[in-house]
């Protein structure tokens, strides 16, 4: 990257020593900007980790997370005074500083957002361990003097959340987001239980941020819209001069990218450094020739196309990233973290290019990997306590860290609203789902404990039949309650991948998109890729047309037995009755909700949408069978659109 994008690599804690201690429990915090969550390691390992949300019902819930960390401490069966240490993910001073110094670089602009934070600033965020000496009082009593509070910096955080739970003993480490304290990439090594910073990229130039403000500007809510502007990337044509425009417009007047990946931006067009939106809209839309578009407005080819470009920008500056990265350290190991790599799309296109040896993404690669990731940086570098390699495929444990489905909850449920449910063996119930599906019901899935991450990895998740030509329309419409454009992903048996998808290997927390097999795929009409959003939508592209978006691509997810036996019992039947060991699996949420943690956060999802059947443990709750729902508070009312 280029020299005033540097930054001499230093020690990320606020403290550091030799150990004295041997740390047996260690809390991670991710807290006040989104997506709060909490985690909590046992000598090294990841005991339990949840998002606040999941607990609120508030989506990316910013606030401390009181409920996560009860969960945590409850799960390890530990107190707050048996904890070792608690490491907050992100440094409050430094990112204080980059905020006064951005403020004094664009000064007279910025002024009304200055005057806005900074009384946020100075009354909070200033004085982080006060607030969370409060915050924990709302958990439980402890002894204040023996609290031992750590500040790893951001992007270690999140470097320590994907290479430490990595199989990994040596890798490149690639985070890229929006911005931490004032890193908005970083490059680093990881060997043995060490991280060592090789490279930086500084703040305002950020890759993350600039996808965010074509999400802004293409009418989606940043910071958790950016997943849909990379849905409807697929829809721009491919072959048109309106994507080929574009793309040399971003590249001659917003970004200037360089051969190792990193980015320059033209701040003129851009507000996010001082101001209260992304970007400049009056200069966008000359720029690009249309207005903003704004939220639920149509959306037209030319926003189609637009996002295709920068999706295609976006993949391009990844893989020079990730090479350098690999460079820098010496080893074809690439672990990733950051919310820009959960871009599946570009993920998957990089493993297709050839230039790794092996992968491994944190599935909660946002910042609320943050948590689990402060952790392990903590236990590892600060404590300096050696590593352990994992003897399965990571240490993520499937990511299922959360809360699990306890019997008693599920019979409280019943209790509560009077429904109706029968209780089946596990091989009755997995035959009995897998009949269902077939027959075109859609399946309110809950079992074992929560995932934890943005995706539904089948245990808070919503089934449906790959091979129904309206089962896309049918999720999207009359279940999730969202945009009809944005794809479903399919589940599928890990040894079947490579039968029904174009890819070696697995892809086990659904981060990477790769073609359905040429085999399994129908005929597109001459013309295709001119027609609108609407007709490419709802042509047939595939045997499997639930799971296969318009580029005849999908975001898969393997499900491995050792992780989630039922699961994969599940879709063992499904392929004993359609020769296809394959489901479409969404989040069990609609459209502005958290995806669902408990048995009854799962029973009033399931009463207010159209969903057939509800499957909570050993429990199958069919919805013709149910009383009539009383409640009078529509999801329309109650969560925000996100």
């Amino acid at each position: 990257m280029p020299d005033h994008c540097l930054s001499d690599p230093a020690f990320y804690f606020s403290a550091y020593h030799q150990p004295k201690i041997y740390p047996v429990y260690i809390l991670g915090i991710s807290a006040f900007y989104h997506d709060s969550a909490a985690a909590i390691i046992h000598d090294g390992k990841i005991i339990a980790a949840a998002q606040e949300e999941r607990f609120t019902r508030k989506k990316h819930d910013p606030a401390f997370p009181v409920n996560a960390v009860k969960y945590c401490l409850e799960e390890a069966g530990v107190t707050i005074d048996q904890l070792e240490a608690i490491a907050f993910y992100d440094k409050p001073l430094l990112k204080f500083e980059r905020l006064l110094e951005t403020y004094y670089s664009f000064a007279p602009r910025g002024v009304r957002s200055f005057i806005m934070s900074m009384p946020v600033w100075m009354k909070e965020k200033m004085f982080m361990k006060r607030i969370m000496r409060e915050e924990l009082q709302k958990v439980g009593s402890y002894d204040k003097r023996k609290l031992k509070f750590l500040f790893p910096e951001h992007h270690l955080s999140h470097a320590a959340s994907a290479f430490y739970p990595s199989k990994f003993e040596k890798a490149a480490i690639l985070t890229v987001d929006g911005v931490g304290e004032w890193a908005t990439v970083s490059i680093c090594k990881g060997e043995g239980n060490k991280i060592e910073v090789l490279k930086e990229l500084h703040f305002p130039h950020s890759l993350g941020l600039l996808y965010s403000a074509f999400t802004y500007f293409l009418g989606f809510r940043v910071n958790s819209g950016e997943y849909k502007l990379m849905g409807l990337a697929p829809y721009g044509n491919a072959s048109s001069d309106s994507v080929k425009k574009f793309v040399e417009i971003i590249k001659s007047s917003l970004v200037n990218l360089q051969s190792d990946g990193s980015v320059w931006l033209d701040q003129d067009y851009f507000n996010y450094a001082t101001g209260l939106r992304m970007a400049n809209d009056s200069k966008w839309e000359a720029l690009f020739g249309f207005k903003r578009r704004l939220p639920e407005e149509p959306i037209l080819q030319h926003h189609c196309d637009l996002a295709m470009a920068i999706q295609q920008i976006t993949e391009e500056t990844t893989q020079l990233m990730a090479q350098d990265a690999m460079a820098l350290a010496g080893s074809k190991n690439l672990c990733m973290a950051g919310g820009v790599a959960l871009n599946c799309v570009s993920n998957g296109k990089m493993v297709e290019a050839g230039i790794v040896d092996d992968i491994f993404i944190q599935p909660a690669a946002g910042d609320a990997g943050g948590a689990p990731g402060a952790a392990l940086a903590a236990y590892h570098i600060y404590f300096d306590k050696s590593r352990m390699l994992p003897t399965s495929r990571d240490a993520m444990q499937g990511s299922y860290l959360g809360p699990d489905v306890e019997d008693l909850d599920i019979r409280n449920v019943i209790k509560k609203y009077h429904a109706v449910g029968e209780k089946e063996s596990d091989a009755a119930l997995c035959a009995r789902v897998a009949a269902l599906i077939t027959e075109g019901n859609v399946i309110g899935w809950v079992q074992g404990r929560m995932e934890f991450g943005p995706r539904a990895l089948g245990a808070r998740s919503i089934l449906g039949d790959p091979r129904s030509s309206e089962m896309q329309s049918k999720l999207n419409l009359k279940i999730k309650y969202r945009e009809s454009f944005r794809p479903f992903a399919p589940v599928v048996l890990a040894e079947d991948a490579h039968e029904v998808f174009e890819m070696n290997g697995i892809s086990p927390y659904m981060l990477m998109v790769h073609g359905v097999k040429q085999s399994l795929r129908k005929p597109l009409p001459d013309g295709y890729d001119n027609l609108n959003l609407r007709d490419k939508l709802y042509h047939d592209r595939s045997q499997l047309p639930a799971i296969t978006h318009v580029d005849n691509s999908a975001r898969i997810q393997t499900v491995h037995e050792d992780t989630t036996p039922r699961f994969y019992n599940l879709l063992k039947e499904f392929k004993k009755l359609t020769g296809f060991g394959v489901l479409v699996n969404t989040s069990f949420n609609v459209r502005g909700e958290p995806i669902v943690c408990t048995p009854e956060d799962a029973y009033r999802c399931f009463m207010r949408t159209e969903m057939d059947y509800l499957v909570v443990g050993d429990y199958i709750f069919e919805k013709s069978a149910q009383p009539q729902w009383q409640e009078k508070a529509e999801w329309q009312t109650e969560f925000v659109l996100d």
